[in-house]
């Protein structure tokens, strides 16, 4: 489909938390991202330091014939205005990459625990870094209405569920 790839590494991967690919309530549960032991774990030295991660993931419960470029309402609902696939933040995205932010609770050896990463259970990590302040997004951040109404229940716990 594609005429040009890359190939990456995947450094480590998600140890419980999710499973199941749910779109809601994601919110407070803890999992571990275990590194893989070529890793030293003096190349995190300094990071229980941050209080977030930026973590870069593979969808692999995905597969190719899930990429869906074409306009499409979010989740279905028609509700939603349909956009282009590349605003989408899910698996049916050309190279299925998620990126989430969760906070770091503790280090142990290779496994760095945190909380709120919304990766599934045995999902391929890529890479991750401490989130800098100075590197989130300068000013304002602007979306209109729609992801906001989307994703009013993906950060509440599984115990608020209705």
């Amino acid at each position: 489909m594609f005429d040009e790839s890359i190939e990456v590494p995947v450094i480590g991967r998600v140890v419980g938390g999710h499973a199941g690919r749910i779109d809601d309530y994601k919110g407070g549960v803890e999992s571990i991202i275990r590194l893989i032991p070529a890793i030293p774990e003096s190349a995190l030295q300094g990071i229980d330091e941050f209080s977030h991660l930026e973590v870069i993931w593979h969808f692999s419960l995905g597969s190719d014939n899930d990429i869906e470029l074409e306009p499409r309402s979010p989740r279905g609902n028609a509700a939603w205005p349909a956009t282009g696939g590349l605003v989408h933040r899910n698996h049916r995205r050309p190279a299925r990459i998620g990126v989430s932010y969760p906070r770091l609770l503790r280090v142990e050896g290779r496994d760095l625990h945190v909380v709120d990463l919304d990766a599934d259970d045995g999902t391929p990590v890529i890479d991750l870094a401490p989130v800098f302040q100075e590197m989130l997004p300068r000013g304002p951040v602007r979306q209109p209405n729609w992801p906001t109404d989307m994703l009013r229940n993906y950060w509440r716990s599984r115990a608020e569920r209705p």
